[in-house]
């Protein structure tokens, strides 16, 4: 069917608004104590990761599969999903090598963190459109998804904003601008589906190879660091406690 529905035009925008005020977790990297901070994280990277592959598996890749089949197209749409995300994120970390700016000058990885950080939520916007254009259940899962990635994704920018030159209160706008691309990237999506349609697999699939590339790239080798028991043990309990909570949407269908 040609077009956005209303609902689905609602459920995208309050959700890509939702996903785009997790920009002010860096309010609680500037007040929470840090030794907090780091028992926390840990936990919600595992979480994510099973959200994330949880999402892909559960909800993108069997209706992609119902749909239409997962053809040649929609393989070549998540590999190339995959190097996009590898090729974004590997031109952000070369210039993170960077030495940290002298005092009173802004470092220019402050502008290319801000620019990727910007492409990257934009991106998260299109995702969550795409998929709610396919049912709401598989919106909420993505949403939910995004939104879970995102924490720590936002602590580790506004870290990097601040360790070039940025003082902690600019940083934070700054994050909160990138964040907001994510609505224009919603809304162009649901703007094409109403124009021409047929966005709805290229979406879905866009969504499954950035979030197994996050998941399997970003996430899983972060928890690897950590290597003793206890943590281990919390980091496989939070990772399986992500997939639970994606199959346990299923039951919205």
């Amino acid at each position: 069917m040609l077009g956005a529905s209303s609902s689905a035009w609602t459920a995208t925008i309050l959700s890509v608004l939702a996903v785009s005020a997790i920009a002010f977790v860096g309010i609680y990297v500037l007040v929470v104590r840090e030794s907090l901070l780091r028992r926390v994280v840990p936990i919600l990277v595992a979480f994510a990761v099973g959200a994330l592959l949880g999402d892909a598996l559960f909800h993108i890749i069997p209706e992609l599969a119902e749909d239409g089949g997962i053809t040649v197209a929609i393989s070549w749409v998540m590999a190339l999903a995959i190097v996009g995300f590898f090729v974004l994120e590997k031109f952000i970390h070369l210039h993170h090598r960077l030495e940290a700016p002298a005092h009173g000058h802004i470092h220019p990885v402050a502008l290319t963190n801000l620019v990727g950080d910007g492409i990257h939520n934009f991106v998260d916007g299109a995702i969550i459109a795409g998929a709610y254009l396919a049912n709401f259940s598989l919106g909420l899962a993505t949403s939910a998804a995004v939104v879970l990635h995102e924490i720590p994704q936002e602590m580790g920018d506004l870290g990097v904003l601040v360790h070039a030159g940025l003082t902690p209160k600019r940083a934070l706008v700054y994050n909160l601008a990138t964040a907001l691309t994510a609505v224009a990237g919603a809304v162009l999506t649901l703007l094409l589906e109403d124009a021409i349609g047929g966005v709805t697999r290229p979406m879905l699939a866009l969504a499954a190879g950035a979030f197994i590339y996050i998941a399997g790239a970003d996430l899983i080798p972060e928890l690897h660091r950590a290597t003793d028991v206890r943590a281990s043990v919390l980091q496989f309990v939070a990772v399986v406690a992500g997939f639970a909570v994606m199959a346990a949407l299923l039951t919205l269908d």
